[in-house]
């Protein structure tokens, strides 16, 4: 998200997190979060692709973030010294027919969620949706968030989609009417499907 009003109107949805992205070579980039908006109980979650632990704080404790989301290539180690922080980490992972799952173990105990998304030529905003199936090959402990492409013309298909550790489901580009701009209609009608 970038733009103070369609945050608000997003707000009003009563969505569960809200990301803004602080990579700079992303179409959605932006350097300063809203901060007179009234947020309520919607987490901000700030995406971060091989930032340093320095400016992952620093943009932590600015803009009061609560959740980081790492879509690079961070070490165990790495979202280990986040994590010992107090930092709530989602670990997203780029997943295509040869993703091996067993790669997120040795992220589980120091990360709080993680991400699936689709496997392309940028960290995430690809806009195209990974097999879902892959996703019975995951019997890790660990919840995650469903992401990668998802549009209004998933609904069913998200409906008919069950694993129990899947917590959420990321959207993005296929509500945009432009980079960091949500249709606004267009989510509430697709949320309102999802949660009935």
């Amino acid at each position: 998200m970038k733009f103070p009003e369609n945050i608000k109107q997003l707000l009003a949805l009563e969505i569960d997190y809200i990301g803004f992205i602080f990579y700079k070579k992303s179409k959605r980039y932006l350097d300063n979060v809203p901060e007179t908006i009234d947020y309520k109980s919607t987490k901000k979650v700030g995406v971060f692709v091989n930032a340093t632990k320095k400016e992952i704080l620093e943009k932590v404790t600015k803009f009061n973030l609560d959740y980081i989301q790492l879509h690079g290539n961070e070490s165990q180690n790495f979202c280990k010294s986040l994590f010992e922080k107090g930092c709530k980490i989602i670990k997203a992972f780029s997943v295509d027919d040869d993703f091996d799952f067993s790669i997120c173990e040795k992220y589980v105990a120091v990360t709080d969620l993680f991400l699936f998304d689709t496997k392309g030529e940028n960290p995430g905003g690809n806009g195209q949706v990974f097999n879902w199936e892959k996703m019975t090959s995951y019997k890790i402990s660990k919840p995650f968030l469903l992401s990668g492409g998802i549009s209004p013309n998933h609904v069913k298909v998200i409906q008919n989609f069950y694993h129990k550790q899947c917590v959420g489901i990321d959207v993005n580009s296929g509500f945009e009417d432009f980079p960091g701009l949500k249709n606004i209609k267009r989510l509430k009608r697709f949320i309102d499907e999802i949660r009935s």
